[in-house]
């Protein structure tokens, strides 16, 4: 029989892990010293840092808040910390502080930017987080209406018609999408909306005149042409009902849109003196006269608080309400868009595919100028369509056509099969997208939606250039005063680490949420 005494009967007891391997002295050795390259690149990094740190710090740690100039800030650094010290004034910001975060608004109504901001919050809570009670999606929904009337002031009755023609569309694509095609639902959806704001915010009297006069049926029996020429060439290769929809929805579209400004055109041409605004009173957001739909509401029923223009809309409060906007709208704009360049429809491909190159070949300022100095010469006079909601329109614009193609790499990369699933399941077209499409491929694309939207908000400064005062508008304006002549550093900080905290916050949301749906493929 052989000795087995040197077999061990007893497990050994656990011991712990070397100092070298855990701890802080553990995690510098993975990722700070783990080999001699990746130890060289940590030294000089830290010595870099250090003489950044140590010649920043002191300017830091010197600032002068209760100073009213810059001189003024320069004396008392140099009686404090002697001759040769330098820092920050910090004083500036003290002073000019609400005029970067409120612009020119009234002080006594920045309640109501405050008030809006507040609710802008609770309104966006249910949508970024889905623990809290889905209820609360109502208040989202009715939240910009509500955000809008607080902002911009005014009747009450404004949003609520605008409220309305969106109920509308809702109802109208639900109602026939049961009775009768997706595509005669859609468009539904699009142009009934626009037949209520058309009658809601159009003078009626002066419409009425319009409609009346030579230039005002030629302008109209043109479009009564047209749908008639779509119908007759579309009767044959779709269904009588999306034909005759298509019909409608162009003449409604031209009566709405293009009739108006066709018949100020040949009214000058005939030398009378004829103002006609049509639907694009809506557009403009004027609607104030006592003869629209909205003015004689308003008259019985007056609920209105004090209007502000656009103009007085500047500093963070301009880049916010911009970029935010423009963020929310071009979300589901670009959803369709991505969906009509998959589409089977020619037309509707067609029309997709060219906006969203057109869009994406041009540069956002060249949008801007447009919208600045283009958009008003198509417009009949005594229109006041507002520069604020004309950049809105072209920042929303501009993000929808980015956010398509992001939507569409994230349609391109699921599997054939979910969409056969789809099928098989007895779906049709919305229900597959809604169901089953469209969340996965949206939880693909979250980084390239989320890069997008940073990269909207950061290009709202690019409004300077055609005159609206955002911070950095401001900040021109603030250094042409004699008192702050000179000041640059103090001012471009403090706006950059204001837009780096929302860009920063929009970023780490974006890691929560891929990190909650478990982005990936496994």
């Amino acid at each position: 029989m052989s000795d087995l005494s040197y077999v061990r009967t007893e497990i050994l007891p656990e011991k712990d892990p070397p100092v070298t391997e855990v701890g802080i002295i553990g995690w510098m050795r993975q990722n700070l010293f783990d080999g001699w390259f990746n130890a060289t690149l940590t030294i000089v990094s830290v010595a870099v840092l250090y003489s950044i740190i140590s010649a920043m710090l002191p300017w830091f740690l010197h600032g002068v808040w209760n100073a009213g100039s810059l001189n003024e800030c320069r004396s008392i650094i140099k009686a404090e910390y002697g001759p040769d010290a330098t820092g920050a004034c910090w004083g500036v910001i003290k002073e000019r502080g609400s005029q970067l975060m409120y612009g020119f608004y009234p002080r006594e109504l920045r309640w109501r930017i405050d008030l809006s901001f507040l609710l802008m919050l609770a309104a966006l809570a249910p949508v970024l987080f889905s623990n809290l009670p889905r209820k609360m999606l109502w208040f989202s929904a009715v939240y910009p209406f509500i955000g809008y009337w607080l902002l911009w002031g005014g009747s009450v009755w404004g949003p609520i018609m605008v409220l309305a023609g969106v109920v509308l569309a809702a109802v109208a694509f639900s109602v026939l999408l049961r009775v009768s095609s997706a595509l005669v639902a859609v468009i539904a959806a699009i142009f009934v909306p626009i037949l209520w704001w058309t009658f809601s915010f159009t003078d009626i009297s002066m419409s009425l005149q319009s409609l009346a006069s030579v230039p005002g049926l030629a302008a109209n029996g043109i479009g009564i042409l047209a749908a008639v020429a779509v119908f007759v060439s579309l009767r044959n290769r779709v269904d009588i009902a999306a034909s005759l929809a298509l019909s409608v929805a162009l003449f409604a579209a031209w009566w709405a849109l293009v009739s108006p400004i066709l018949t100020f055109r040949i009214t000058i041409l005939m030398g009378q003196q004829l103002s006609t605004i049509g639907g694009l009173e809506f557009l403009a957001g004027a609607a104030k006269g006592e003869s629209t739909l909205v003015g004689l509401i308003h008259s019985a029923i007056p609920l209105s608080i004090e209007p502000v223009e656009s103009s007085k809309f500047g500093g963070f409060t301009l880049s916010v309400t911009v970029g935010l906007t423009g963020i929310v709208a071009s979300l589901p704009i670009g959803i369709l868009l991505a969906l009509g360049r998959q589409a089977d429809m020619f037309i509707v491909k067609r029309l997709s595919i060219g906006f969203i190159e057109f869009i994406r070949g041009v540069p956002l300022i060249t949008l801007l100028f447009v919208a600045h100095l283009l958009l008003n010469y198509f417009m009949p006079p005594g229109t006041h369509f507002a520069l604020l909601l004309r950049v809105i329109i072209m920042v929303t614009l501009f993000a929808s056509a980015y956010l398509a193609e992001v939507i569409r790499g994230g349609l391109a990369s699921l599997p054939k099969g979910q969409y056969e699933a789809a099928d098989a399941l007895g779906l049709d077209y919305w229900k597959s997208m809604r169901l089953i499409i469209l969340p996965q491929a949206l939880k693909v694309s979250i980084p390239g939606i989320v890069q997008t939207f940073i990269g909207l908000f950061k290009d709202t400064t690019l409004v300077y250039i055609i005159g609206l005062m955002d911070p950095l508008g401001l900040l021109q304006a603030i250094r042409a005063d004699e008192n702050w002549n000179g000041i640059i550093w103090e001012l471009y900080g403090f706006i950059g680490a204001v837009f780096f905290l929302f860009c920063f916050a929009m970023s780490r949301y974006s890691m929560y949420l891929e990190r909650k749906l478990q982005t990936g493929h496994r």
